[in-house]
């Protein structure tokens, strides 16, 4: 049963709704478009805030979804952790799409929201903030992911739970390294400005 969960989250998380979507809107792959990251941010450039929004709900609940199966299903805890790095796993290497997906962020507060909602909310605010002061997607992401380790060894400790928290940060910030390289270089692009 535990190893089926675990398959079932990353065959869920393998689904890009970014990519369903702009296919079925523009019959184009969203990955040869704007930024080229099948990711909310990237579909809010290139189709508009109402697709952007459908994503952001999807890829959200494809990761809260296999938690919410393993808290129920699951015979051993660590499996709860498993399935929602599976989730993170498909959504930025599906087998569907050639193992070429988003960067996860969505998905990760999705498994987190999921898995422990006060840490999530914590980190979520401080990188919506981020996001709102200076316009810069990636930077609030980042700052988001940087810090769940942090907040999340303030609530447990040494923990199966800050490891946890360590590798779903480490998936996202991993991703996102070429943006690092861009707002290191002030070349990175703000939130509603055209892809240069």
């Amino acid at each position: 049963m535990d190893f089926f969960l675990v398959i079932l989250a990353y065959l869920l998380g393998s689904i890009s709704f970014a990519y369903v979507l702009t296919k079925y809107k523009l019959h184009e792959d969203i990955r040869k478009l704007g930024s080229g990251n099948a990711g909310t941010t990237n579909v809010q450039r290139v189709l508009g805030t109402k697709y952007a929004v459908l994503v952001l709900a999807g890829d959200v609940l494809k990761g809260a979804i296999p938690v919410i199966l393993a808290y129920n299903f699951a015979q051993i805890d660590i499996t709860v952790m498993l399935c929602g790095l599976a989730a993170i796993a498909g959504h930025n290497w599906p087998i569907f799409m050639g193992f070429r997906g988003g960067k996860g962020i969505a998905t990760s507060i999705g498994v987190y929201l999921a898995f422990d909602p006060v840490v999530a909310a914590i980190c979520m605010s401080i990188g919506l903030a981020l996001i709102i002061a200076t316009r810069y997607v990636s930077l609030g992401s980042i700052t988001g992911m940087a810090i769940l380790p942090i907040v999340t060894f303030l609530f447990y400790g040494v923990s199966y739970t800050l490891l946890f928290a360590i590798l779903v940060g480490f998936f996202s910030i991993y991703r996102h390294r070429t943006n690092i390289t861009r707002l290191l270089n002030g070349t990175e692009n703000k939130f509603g400005q055209k892809k240069s």
